[in-house]
């Protein structure tokens, strides 16, 4: 079972704690190591100046042996101390015994040196001596040592008065650290709650009210994210149950209109009556068919902008497969299908399976409505200024100057459309659809003469 992770308030604590103690403790190490060293210099200093004024009371004896001329009142004020014990022992050149603590004999003194420092053990304490080597009026060592208790406490005392308010200010810190954490962090707090108190379905934006009180602009950019996030689910439900419902609404009557044939069929014995409705059925069938493809189109189209990455595309070539593709139904209704300018290659910025969509609908609309002996569809590709334009004309019975006012409409059918009992009336909008996530401009118009119709889509410049 794995533990629960730590609130962000105490991963925020401790990530400023945590390395916040490690420098106090560092800090306040070097600090009492560097007082430790600077008081042991002044003690030691003032361990050294007992000895040379201890070495000014050395005589040379009437042998040539040395002498210590230090009086009971010259000791007491040599050796005075309130609160540490002083001992001190000369020796002659030989190493003899002159006077002093006898046995008080530190390690030996190098050659090169005058004097030295050194930590002993004298009569079961622990000090701290200095040995000096005088060669004035007569070679002799001076030993000096006194016990350290006095050293010791300061160092305690260094430590208890500067350690502690440290780690009294050390707290109060980290009480404010967590106070001030959890009050900037209320506001995350709040919009947590919020948003679980919210029903699945509740997709509203949250409102401004619960990030008034953040002191930075992050919660309230959190919030805006969110928002972001929440309005981008609620099309993205809303275009599904748009599909839905007009899936719904619109194969229904296709449907109806296959269950009708199908029960009139089965109710005949006749094979002619059969065929009949058997061919009946399988146009209804296409129909269907041809209204779910355009549904799903439509659909993709109006969640398709955030995953859409447009590259260089080769647009001659694509609109020349598309139109060959074509041909074979364009000769079974009996249209001259043909393409002009599709010589030059042309390269510009967009996403084959969006322009294959414009060019199949624009096609397919333009062969539907394209009739009579004469009945011909153009596709072109030509330059114009900066442009690249991709047009599709035919001459057939065109759109009214009411339809054109509602082209884009989804289930807006046309007089035409109406008359021919083709189309639901969502093969423009998937066009128009497509043409704003290619970022062209799409456009319709009559076409020749006023007779018949033409699709214009505006690219922008080509590539080089």
């Amino acid at each position: 079972m794995s533990r629960p992770r730590p609130s962000l308030r105490t991963r925020l604590a401790q990530h400023v704690l945590v390395p916040l103690v490690i420098t106090w403790a560092a800090g306040t190490a070097v600090t009492l190591a560097m007082a430790s060293y600077f008081a042991g210099q002044a003690f030691d200093r003032a361990l050294l100046d007992d000895a040379y004024a201890l070495a000014a009371h050395v005589t040379l004896g009437p042998v040539g042996k040395p002498g210590l001329n230090l009086s009971i009142d010259d000791m007491g004020t040599l050796l005075f101390d309130q609160s540490e014990s002083i001992l001190f022992a000369v020796y002659g050149e030989e190493g003899q015994f002159v006077g002093g603590h006898a046995g008080l004999r530190p390690p030996a003194l190098p050659p090169n040196l005058i004097s030295q420092f050194s930590d002993i053990i004298f009569q079961g304490r622990e000090m701290r001596s200095v040995s000096l080597r005088r060669t004035e009026p007569v070679e002799v060592e001076i030993v000096m040592a006194q016990t350290s208790a006095t050293r010791t406490r300061l160092l305690q005392r260094m430590l208890i008065y500067s350690a502690i308010p440290q780690a009294v200010l050390l707290v109060f810190l980290a009480w404010w650290l967590r106070r001030s954490i959890g009050r900037d962090l209320g506001p995350l707090a709040a919009l947590q709650q919020a948003l679980g108190r919210r029903d699945a379905s509740d997709l509203r934006p949250m409102p401004d009210d619960v990030t008034t009180s953040a002191s930075s602009r992050d919660v309230d950019n959190l919030r805006l994210a969110l928002n972001s996030l929440l309005l981008r689910l609620d099309r993205s439900i809303e275009a599904q149950r748009e599909f839905a419902g007009n899936v719904a609404h619109e194969l229904r009557t296709p449907l109806a209109g296959i269950r009708a044939q199908a029960s009139y069929a089965l109710a005949q014995q006749s094979p002619a009556v059969w065929h009949e409705q058997l061919r009946g059925i399988a146009e209804g069938e296409q129909r269907a068919s041809h209204l779910v493809e355009q549904l799903l189109a439509l659909a993709r189209a109006n969640e398709g902008r955030a995953a859409l990455q447009l590259q260089p595309l080769q647009l001659d070539e694509l609109v020349r497969d598309v139109v060959l593709r074509f041909m074979a139904k364009a000769d079974t209704v009996g249209v001259d299908l043909g393409a002009e300018g599709l010589e030059q290659p042309v390269t510009v910025l967009g996403d084959a399976a969006l322009v294959e969509g414009i060019l199949g609908n624009l096609l397919n609309n333009a062969l539907r409505y394209a009739v009579g002996p004469d009945a011909h569809v153009t596709v072109s590709l030509v330059a114009e200024g900066a442009q690249t334009v991709l047009r599709v004309l035919d001459n057939g019975p065109g759109m009214s100057a009411q339809d054109m006012l509602f082209w884009g409409e989804r289930w807006a059918l046309g007089e035409a459309g109406q008359r021919l009992g083709e189309g639901v009336g969502l093969g423009l909008s998937i066009v128009r659809r497509y043409a704003e996530l290619l970022g062209a401009e799409f456009s319709l118009a009559p076409g020749t003469d006023g007779r018949g119709l033409c699709a214009t889509l505006r690219f922008g410049p080509p590539l080089a």
